[in-house]
């Protein structure tokens, strides 16, 4: 399933991180593991954030895909369940059944 990754460093530990030479390099790491189908990084309310756009097929697949943003920024997780036009496109006759039950 695609997920959102919202990922917010903690300032200090950010900072920290930033500071040390092999930054990049665990950065890299870190998003080879995660394999994002697109990574934006960005400033929210004063802390450095990454979006991503991750594939997690199991709920057991989770914690070896977010514990190492956790360990490494002190970060601030948020995983939200997105789906792309096509996905929509798909789910139109369930949308249509819905509203027709429940609507």
């Amino acid at each position: 399933m695609r997920f959102l990754m919202k990922m917010k460093m903690d300032v200090e530990k950010g900072n920290a991180a930033i500071k040390d030479p092999n930054f990049g390099h665990k950065m890299q790491e870190l998003l080879a593991n995660l394999k994002p189908e697109a990574a934006y990084f960005a400033l929210e309310d004063g802390q450095r954030c990454a979006y991503l756009v991750i594939n997690i097929q199991n709920a057991s697949d989770m914690p070896g895909k977010v514990e190492p943003f956790l360990l490494q920024f002190n970060a601030d997780l948020s995983l939200t369940l997105v789906m792309t036009s096509e996905d929509l496109a798909k789910a139109g006759p369930d949308i249509a059944a819905a509203v027709k039950k429940w609507g």
